[in-house]
């Protein structure tokens, strides 16, 4: 294949899937640039929109670029060539985490319903209902979890419990911390020429049940003036884990997550992520599990069910995104 098959509308189409991806605080922390020599896509850290008080080790920023590159390979599939994805391909630059070349003659995509999604899906930090996901969509979302090499889990009720109290213990501690706290407020503006962070308006409620502890963005130190709506009495929680926690498997854990979340929408079912346990060193170790005599390290705690959309976050346009990546598209 030539690069001159990649016309204009086609390149902004890719680059604006990749960006369609979810991220932590929607820092949309990564540059993509295309190399029109071998026609491969290069996702790379944007280390400076990391979070260094809520994020230091950049597990999260991984998962962020991890979604993105989800995201590419679907819309490169749907377009019709096969995505062929390497992680952390060269050791001596470390800010690139993934490349993703363009190989092999037209083919139909095998997951034609992703590509609808990727443009759809968007996290909803609204009450849901009680009405439970039926076992066929569990199912699906934990294939979906294990095609990407992770595994995605629902604990027992006890475990949710204490899954929940140990996110709550997280929320009081992000809340309690001055530099977290002020990262995280940061983050929270109207739209701007930017196109970065959190619209108020996306944050939602707090839970007036104080069963299901919703990050407080905003840090605010007097709860109580925060807006509160019950919500589902009994949440469905979901876990994905990785078998290891190596840099290559933050990314796989965001891929897998992404993949869970297309999934996820192409069923009508609304997620929200639980992360702030996952930002404490002592309260992660307490997310880890087993699986036979594996240990599993858990990556992102999902909120599933049925509810309203939440609101749409801004995101970078193609010439934002092209330009920081140190290429301009063709004349």
């Amino acid at each position: 294949m030539c690069a001159a098959v990649l016309d204009v509308p086609t390149l902004e189409t890719l680059v604006s899937a990749a960006v369609a991806a979810p991220s932590i605080h929607n820092t949309q922390p990564w540059r993509i640039r295309l190399d029109p020599d071998t026609v491969t896509w290069e996702i790379r850290a944007a280390a400076e929109r990391g979070l260094r008080h809520v994020d230091p080790t950049g597990r999260a920023l991984h998962l962020s670029v991890g979604c993105a590159v989800l995201n590419l390979r679907v819309a490169v599939a749907h377009f019709g060539w096969e995505p062929v994805t390497r992680l952390l391909p060269r050791p001596d630059e470390p800010d690139l985490l993934a490349v993703v070349r363009l190989s092999g003659s037209p083919t139909a995509s095998s997951t034609p319903h992703l590509y609808d999604m990727l443009w759809r899906r968007r996290s909803s930090r609204f009450p849901f209902s009680d009405r439970p996901l039926p076992t066929a969509v569990l199912t699906e979302l934990v294939e979906a979890a294990h095609a990407e090499g992770a595994v995605l889990s629902r604990p027992e009720p006890a475990r949710t419990d204490l899954l929940l109290r140990l996110t709550g213990e997280a929320e009081h501690r992000n809340t309690a911390d001055p530099d977290r706290a002020v990262e995280s407020r940061r983050w929270v503006h109207e739209p701007n020429s930017a196109a970065l962070g959190m619209p108020p308006e996306t944050l939602g409620p707090q839970d007036s049940r104080e069963q299901i502890p919703m990050r407080d963005f905003g840090a605010h130190r007097h709860p109580a003036v925060l807006p509160s709506r019950p919500f589902e009495k009994r949440p469905s929680i979901t876990v994905l884990s990785t078998t290891h926690d190596r840099r290559t498997d933050w990314l796989r854990a965001g891929q897998a997550l992404e993949r869970v979340l297309l999934v996820a929408t192409a069923h009508g079912v609304r997620a929200s992520m639980l992360h702030q346990a996952l930002e404490w060193p002592d309260l992660r170790e307490q997310l880890a599990q087993t699986s036979g005599e594996q240990r599993l390290h858990a990556q992102m705690v999902l909120r599933l069910g049925y509810g309203p959309e939440g609101p749409r976050s801004p995101r970078r346009t193609v010439q934002q995104t092209l330009a920081e990546g140190s290429l301009s598209l063709p004349g």
